[in-house]
């Protein structure tokens, strides 16, 4: 089946289309002007070029391997896509806003924020919305956590290190890393109770290949 066949069979609502594209736009030119103007995006000693290549591949990872691989096979998940490119844009735009420094909580909220909508998007790419919750739950579980631990370790690398936010480094990531768990556990509940209301299926990649193998088996 057709890229074009399929975006008609499966398509995703134009608000989500419209807020997806915004925030890819958002996210490059942010990005642009922090490495023109370092100063303007508060990220002077915030890892700023790691930043600068990790959120725009990121943000842009799913549009690739989708046009690679799966576009004859798949709808465009553009429920992943946006939450992915979302949770790198939020944290761009909350230093453009200086709000990691002029609010104390704005850190927390972003990780538990940000770690449950990246799990939401894993599990809307890789479980079918008919997966039982405990198996929703374990996979969200193995991401989220897994996602704060190396968010943390890059943290380290990028800057840490030399910053003098370090010396309460330890208490900071026990602290993130929770919230990172806690924040992939809401978004598992919360993908499983829509799927269970029969939500969700207009915007998560729908394999033909897979529903045909599954009819086959039946």
């Amino acid at each position: 089946m057709s890229s074009v066949a399929l975006a008609t069979r499966y398509p995703a609502p134009p608000l989500l289309r419209s807020a997806d594209i915004a925030a890819k736009t958002g996210l490059i030119l942010l990005v642009g002007l922090a490495l023109i103007v370092p100063g303007l995006g508060n990220m002077d000693g915030k890892g700023l070029l790691p930043r600068a290549i990790g959120y725009p591949v990121a943000a842009f990872a799913i549009p690739f391997i989708w046009f690679t691989w799966w576009r004859q096979r798949a709808s465009f998940p553009w429920a992943a896509d946006f939450l992915i490119t979302f949770a790198c844009f939020s944290d761009i735009f909350g230093n453009f806003l200086n709000l990691y420094d002029s609010v104390d909580a704005f850190d927390n909220v972003v990780h538990f924020v940000n770690t449950g909508l990246l799990t939401a998007a894993v599990i809307l790419l890789t479980m079918h919305r008919s997966t039982r919750l405990s198996a929703v739950l374990e996979r969200a579980l193995a991401f989220g956590v897994s996602a704060a631990l190396v968010w943390e370790i890059a943290e380290y690398f990028a800057f840490l290190r030399w910053s003098p936010e370090r010396l309460g480094a330890y208490a900071d990531t026990l602290s993130d890393m929770s919230l990172g768990a806690l924040g992939s556990l809401l978004a598992a509940f919360t993908v499983h109770a829509l799927w269970s209301r029969g939500h969700l299926t207009e915007v998560a990649p729908q394999l033909e290949l897979a529903h045909q193998e599954r009819a086959g088996r039946r």
